[in-house]
């Protein structure tokens, strides 16, 4: 009788784990866009089949098509000629202190950016071309934030997409 328990639980996680989850999309009134998992006033629905759910980090990566960046993990080509393109700072969901509305952004790009090439980043989903891997960004304010950069040729064609970043942003209160 005990095995069987165990056998009927075992089936029921399995089961929970193999249902697609539902999370929720929303831009509040800054503009600042906002996931979550439960629903929200103006939220729309997302499914995440399991392409999205996490898993280990490839130590080689797919290759990217032209696109606007996903959520899903980005890709390299050894055919673009480029390895990797990572995000230094800020890293991955770190918070960053009173940074009076002003963000550093250094990026690694292996091999060096080549002549020609340029560097397209997407803050919150806007896409902006940048001087190069090290830049700033103004206008950044308190609340959670979104990047991905991307190399592209003198033709426009996407060389490699970096994963997406999310970081935070504090502002200490004077209360």
């Amino acid at each position: 009788m005990e095995k069987r328990s165990i056998f009927i639980l075992l089936g029921l996680l399995v089961a929970v784990g193999a249902v697609a989850e539902t999370y929720y999309k929303w831009t509040d009134d800054e503009g600042v866009i906002h996931y979550s998992d439960l629903p929200h006033p103006g939220a729309v629905a997302i499914e995440l089949g399991d392409s999205n759910k996490r898993r280990p980090r490839p130590t080689s990566r797919r290759t990217a098509t032209p696109q606007a960046p996903a959520d899903e993990a980005p890709a390299a080509s050894i055919s673009t000629g480029y390895n990797s393109l990572e995000f230094v700072s800020p890293t991955a969901e770190e918070t960053l202190w009173n940074i009076e509305g002003t963000l550093s952004v250094s990026l690694q790009v292996i091999p060096a950016l080549k002549p020609g090439h340029q560097v397209r980043v997407y803050f919150d989903g806007s896409p902006q071309m940048v001087s190069g891997p090290s830049f700033e960004l103004q206008e950044v304010h308190r609340g959670v934030h979104n990047l991905q950069a991307e190399v592209i040729d003198e033709t426009g064609k996407l060389m490699i997409r970096s994963r997406p970043n999310r970081f935070y942003v504090q502002q200490n209160s004077v209360l």
